[in-house]
């Protein structure tokens, strides 16, 4: 392709997401409206909220539901020439809403726009890319004897939960998913493309103990009060230090900054540390008795650089000191990293200084995605989306503006990728 007809292609697919900025901005509200709280996880009237989006283009696509009511929608074609294999990724399901709606001044599934900013559960996490993904899917079909390689689209159910029916079960099933590349629109802000992200390993720990009435504290240890220590002293697993590679480090230490714009200030100063956070906690029965059994479930994340069989050895010499407690292994997703400076999170940032004159700052994400899936198999993978504004809180929203900017950024992206 000449420069020329490279700079018309890229021209005109600027110019249909202008004409589409009202069509754009009601397939998102219209998403959101799209109820996909998970837990339960039911997301069936989500995909076919998107299936009727393909459908009205002509745009084939496969269902893959292992589970009945969490599908997965799946959309390939091929280009005029061979290439290389672009995947765009991007999760329906969403976190719940507590049942009494605390803290919302909005309607969490309402859609609503205001003052420019679309707001409601999930909007951020993450409607907002997966509709990015979608629309460039659409856009570069379009355009395809122009291209080179296959884009394959990924909307899947079941993320919210590293639950085993979304992206999981294709990676393992279905290999015409792994692609060359991964593209995906989680939450990160405007100014950071994330290139790993820390690891969750959760633990469930419980205390058991004789108990006795409420006045004879002699006669036994309370449970509760073994299992605060027990937490508390899990708080050194905060010392454990990283094993990296320079460049790791560099790009880690040149993030933080960015970090703390990006998710809050303190957000760069943690992303090479180990975190602690009990999740829950519940045990006793009743005041004036010294309760004899005690549970709580705590949220390690592990940083690049630690791995899962250090940290278990740390946490069983913590163990030790309490004959008491047991502990389980309830999940655990390692941490994933690819180069910082790889071709589709290279080509990411060029397109953001063409459109916007800023290069976002490659970063670590401390909390999980789908991308890791790609990035365990070695997988080149970029995740680049909104601010995540109320994400997992109250009155979630997305700037109109962000989001147009995300879906122009996706698809000038793919389309730098598909025609290299």
């Amino acid at each position: 392709m000449t420069d020329a007809s490279n700079t018309d292609a890229r021209k005109q697919l600027l110019d249909w997401i202008e004409q589409d900025r009202g069509l754009l901005v009601d397939f998102l509200r219209g998403f959101v409206r799209c109820k996909s709280p998970n837990p339960p996880g039911d997301t069936r009237s989500t995909a076919k909220f998107i299936t009727s989006e393909l459908d009205k283009r002509g745009l084939a696509y496969r269902i893959i539901s292992p589970h009945p009511e969490m599908p997965n929608i799946v959309a390939s074609f091929d280009a005029a020439s061979a290439g290389r294999h672009l995947v765009l990724n991007g999760h329906i399901d969403v976190f719940p809403v507590a049942d009494d709606g605390f803290g919302w001044t909005k309607d969490p599934w309402g859609g609503e726009l205001i003052d420019g900013e679309v707001y409601g559960r999930g909007v951020a996490d993450m409607k907002c890319g997966t509709s990015a993904s979608i629309f460039t899917y659409i856009y570069l079909s379009r355009l395809k004897d122009r291209l080179k390689g296959r884009l394959t689209l990924t909307a899947v159910s079941d993320e919210e939960t590293f639950g085993p029916h979304g992206a999981r079960h294709l990676m393992q099933h279905h290999p015409e998913v792994h692609g060359d590349a991964l593209l995906n629109g989680e939450p990160s802000s405007p100014f950071s493309v994330r290139f790993g992200e820390k690891g969750p390993l959760w633990i469930e720990f419980t205390v058991r103990t004789p108990g006795s009435h409420g006045a004879y504290t002699h006669a036994s240890k309370s449970a509760t009060k073994t299992a605060m220590a027990l937490a508390s002293a899990l708080e050194k697993l905060g010392d454990i230090k990283p094993e990296l590679s320079d460049n790791i480090v560099r790009a880690i230490d040149a993030g933080r900054a960015t970090m703390d714009r990006a998710m809050g200030a303190g957000a760069g100063a943690i992303v090479d540390k180990v975190t602690l956070n009990i999740g829950t906690i519940k045990g006793g029965v009743k005041v004036n008795m010294v309760p004899s059994s005690a549970t709580f479930e705590a949220d390690i994340r592990l940083p690049l650089g630690v791995t899962r069989e250090r940290m278990m050895a740390e946490v069983s010499k913590i163990l030790a000191e309490f004959p008491e407690a047991t502990m389980q292994e309830v999940n655990c997703n390692l941490p994933s990293w690819v180069d910082p400076n790889c071709d589709i999170i290279e080509i990411v940032r060029d397109t953001v200084q063409e459109l916007r004159g800023f290069r976002p700052t490659p970063i670590v994400s401390l909390g999980g995605t789908d991308a890791r899936l790609w990035r365990y198999r070695n997988i080149p993978s970029c995740v680049y989306g909104p601010f995540p504004y109320g994400m997992g809180s109250y009155d979630e929203y997305v700037d109109v503006e962000d989001f147009l900017h995300i879906v122009r950024t996706h698809v000038l992206a793919a389309y730098a990728y598909m025609t290299r």
